[in-house]
């Protein structure tokens, strides 16, 4: 056995260690893998290992525990191999600690409320980067593009996805900020041109002009804007947040409709009760860089990695209990789920998440603590 063959089957022992299986191939691909990866080259075993362990708990619940994507609000195939060619270390690394804002991905990075240190960061890179089974592409510079020719077409191809000025639907926002903070222009034409395989996102070289393409590249660059996007601030833990957990300690239960498929409630329900002071306990499943971010009034921050810090303090006396994530039901689903298994059986998951709240113009609280409807925006 070669010493690459041998670094790539290290590669495939360390995921075997943690119950997981990683498909790679074989034969030639298995020692161009090795070659084309330094970055899992220099992982430690002990790296890789900590990687899927961490991917798993904060990573897989939306983009799916292989990294195939779509487990969750349409997160990207992490392991998809015209992504991962495409993509620097950075990039993987910036996107984790700081998320987007404002979107389902939430900041990760510990100084942004989140859960991870740069070590830990670099552990999960490190095992997304092992997925990788080709070279780096080679992505040249895009030519001078016209945004307005460029917006033209993004309507009629683009953003149905993308939505219509680029913050998203069921694929990425492109006009986000962080994304456009740290993807390049030659990274941005290639997904256009090489789309992803095996995914939603067709490839559109051959089926648009080279011109075209540029032009797209300058529209999805002019979103940009003129500042560095403001880092988020750290959040509040779950346990670091005192007072009452519940809502009108003396109002009565809400009246809710019938739950959807026995689990969801609509947030138009949950807004009512609000208003109507009905006594009842919401839970923010998202990190804590979310939920400082904005947040429903008098939620608490119940992570959903870490929901057994809030559990003990919730009554055991039927007060209904409302989790909430931006995903809009992986997370917040998972808190609900826990619950259920331990004893607290009026629980509901708010069915259209968080986006869809603030979107309808339902009252929001920005910052660490809890808030009440008269602190809301």
């Amino acid at each position: 056995m070669t010493s690459q063959e041998r670094k790539r089957f290290r590669v495939r022992v360390v995921m075997a260690t943690v119950a997981t299986v990683v498909v790679v191939g074989g034969g030639a691909s298995m020692l161009a893998h090795c070659a084309r990866n330094p970055r899992v080259d220099d992982a430690s075993d002990a790296e890789l290992a900590q990687g899927q362990q961490l991917y798993r708990t904060y990573c897989g619940l939306c983009h799916g525990d292989e990294g195939e994507g779509y487990a969750a609000d349409d997160a990207n195939a992490l392991a998809n191999q015209d992504f991962l060619v495409s993509v620097s270390d950075e990039f993987l690394t910036q996107a984790i600690a700081e998320g987007h804002p404002g979107t389902a991905m939430a900041a990760y990075h510990e100084d942004r409320g989140g859960p991870l240190d740069d070590g830990e960061i670099g552990a999960i890179v490190a095992l997304i980067r092992s997925w990788q089974e080709e070279d780096m592409a080679a992505m040249p510079d895009p030519g001078a593009g016209d945004a307005q020719r460029g917006a033209q077409v993004f309507a009629q191809e683009c953003a149905s996805c993308h939505g219509a000025r680029g913050q998203g639907d069921t694929a990425i926002s492109l006009n986000h900020p962080v994304f456009l903070a740290s993807a390049s222009d030659a990274q941005i034409r290639y997904a256009i041109a090489k789309g992803r395989g095996g995914t939603p996102m067709p490839a559109f070289e051959g089926e648009l002009a080279e011109q075209t393409i540029d032009d797209l590249v300058a529209l999805i660059r002019s979103w940009e804007p003129s500042e560095a996007p403001r880092p988020t601030t750290g959040g509040p833990s779950a346990a670091a947040v005192d007072g009452p957990v519940i809502i009108n300690p003396d109002g009565e239960a809400p009246d809710f409709p019938e739950l959807r498929e026995g689990r969801y409630v609509p947030s138009e329900a949950v807004a009512d009760a609000l208003h109507q002071g009905r006594r009842m306990i919401i839970l923010d499943a998202r990190t804590a860089s979310d939920y400082a971010h904005f947040h429903l009034p008098g939620s608490i921050p119940s992570p959903y990695y870490e929901v057994e810090s809030i559990m003990e303090r919730l009554p055991r006396d039927g007060t209904w209990i409302i989790a909430y994530c931006a995903c809009p039901h992986a997370a917040s689903g998972r808190v609900m789920d826990f619950l259920r298994e331990h004893d607290f059986p009026n629980t509901a998951v708010l069915d259209e998440g968080v986006l869809h709240w603030r979107d309808e113009g339902f009252p929001v609280v920005v910052g660490d603590a809890p808030g009440t409807l008269e602190d809301a925006e």
